[in-house]
């Protein structure tokens, strides 16, 4: 325990991608003494422990119905585009785009509205009924029954060992600390204000947290008396054989289809669909009847792809908000702040009509050299929008997570 530190400046909890970037913008920006603790190893992916990021579809896309959600998300590519020359080593960043398919009426009228939104963004995606445009973006799809599309190239995917192991590796160059296998037990709090966190190998005295824990970010925030609406959703995935390139060169996903499906560098296709039913708890346990379910997808939209195996599943967790708006930020608790990144079912629209406020954001600096969205609600109804999300820290990467 010789290593283990008295002291931080900043403790980050959480070793995923969310976590180990926030380590390092926070260690870029000069600030001294930054201690990040996991409870097991970086962006794990063992059975019983893993976080979302050790099982992610890896997905990262600009195509939003939310301003917030476009804004942070056009910042997430930005960051990707120059993020091997900045951290030194690889994220399998693959700009292939994404091709969003819509099937119903409802879908198709909010893509025109979503696209008129990015496009005064920023975002130059492309909106067409044209099947042949589609067959031209990812060849061979079947989308006959399709009422429309939208695309955007700068669209496509990274991969999570190879990024979250670059920002580890840049944050240590910039002096932060990892402390693996380090589970948080507990927040010491002295008149309202974070004094110390409580690890299985002992305390590190600090005024700042900032919790990166995904699924457990509830769990975390309940340590300070804080009620975090983020509650994990399981999901699960499967993945296959590697095959020739070609065969599904777009991140393919539909809201109202209930599918997303890619092809990684190296072959394999990478394909899941939401959950009808979910119950809540962390829960990684693969189904006999997803594989089934997601297959027949596949070989609906990819008659090509029918004697490819599919070598592996597994199943993940999303972390869910009420009304798929990111919570992010500082809090009523001086020196607790939350990053955990956080979704919306796709295709989801109970929440989003039931919400009954609307986020308004702003970007702002604070005193510990983070950069925080505060927020600020009123009370007019949400309008009604289709989306999905992994949403992190600005400009924490993004991602598709699923699994």
């Amino acid at each position: 325990m010789s290593d283990f530190p008295k002291t931080a400046d900043v403790v980050v909890i959480g070793g995923g991608v969310v976590g180990t970037a926030t380590a390092y913008y926070l260690a870029k920006s000069g600030r001294k003494n930054v201690h990040l603790v996991e409870k097991n190893t970086i962006c794990y992916q063992e059975y019983q422990y893993s976080g979302s990021t050790g099982r992610c579809g890896a997905g990262i896309r600009a195509q939003w119905g939310l301003e917030l959600n476009c804004l942070m998300a056009l910042r997430c590519l930005e960051t990707f585009e120059q993020l091997d020359e900045e951290l030194g080593l690889p994220t399998g960043l693959n700009q292939g785009g994404y091709l969003l398919v819509a099937y119903q009426e409802h879908e198709w009228e909010q893509f025109k509205k979503n696209v008129v939104l990015q496009h005064k963004l920023g975002i130059d995606s492309e909106i067409f009924e044209d099947k042949k445009r589609a067959q031209e973006i990812c060849p061979g799809v079947a989308v006959d029954d399709a009422l429309g599309f939208t695309f955007y190239q700068r669209d496509g995917h990274a991969d999570p060992f190879l990024t979250t192991f670059a920002f580890q590796e840049a944050a240590k160059r910039c002096g932060a600390k990892f402390h693996k296998f380090t589970e948080v037990t507990g927040i010491d709090m002295k008149d309202g204000k974070i004094t110390g966190v409580k690890t299985n190998r002992g305390t590190i005295e600090t005024e700042c947290v900032v919790n990166c824990a995904g699924s457990w970010a509830a769990e975390i925030g309940n340590m300070v008396g804080l009620n975090i609406p983020v509650r994990p959703e399981r999901h699960e995935i499967i993945i296959t054989e590697p095959v020739d390139p070609g065969v599904c060169p777009p991140m393919l996903m539909s809201f109202s289809g209930n599918y997303y499906i890619q092809q990684r560098p190296h072959g394999s296709i990478i394909a899941g669909e939401s959950p009808v039913h979910d119950q809540p708890g962390i829960d990684y346990t693969s189904t006999v009847t997803s594989p089934a379910s997601i297959a027949k997808t596949i070989l609906k939209l990819l008659p090509r792809a029918k004697n490819i195996r599919v070598v592996r599943q597994w199943a993940g967790r999303y972390e869910m908000t009420p009304d798929a708006a990111p919570v992010l930020g500082k809090t009523e608790i001086p020196g607790f702040w939350l990053g955990p990144r956080l979704h919306a079912r796709p295709g989801s629209r109970t929440d989003h009509d039931r919400a009954a406020q609307r986020r308004e954001t702003a970007l702002r600096p604070d005193d510990h050299g983070l950069q925080a969205l505060r927020t600020r609600r009123n009370d007019r109804r949400t309008e009604r929008r289709l989306t999905t999300a992994s949403i992190s820290p600005f400009p924490v990467p993004i991602y598709e997570t699923a699994a």
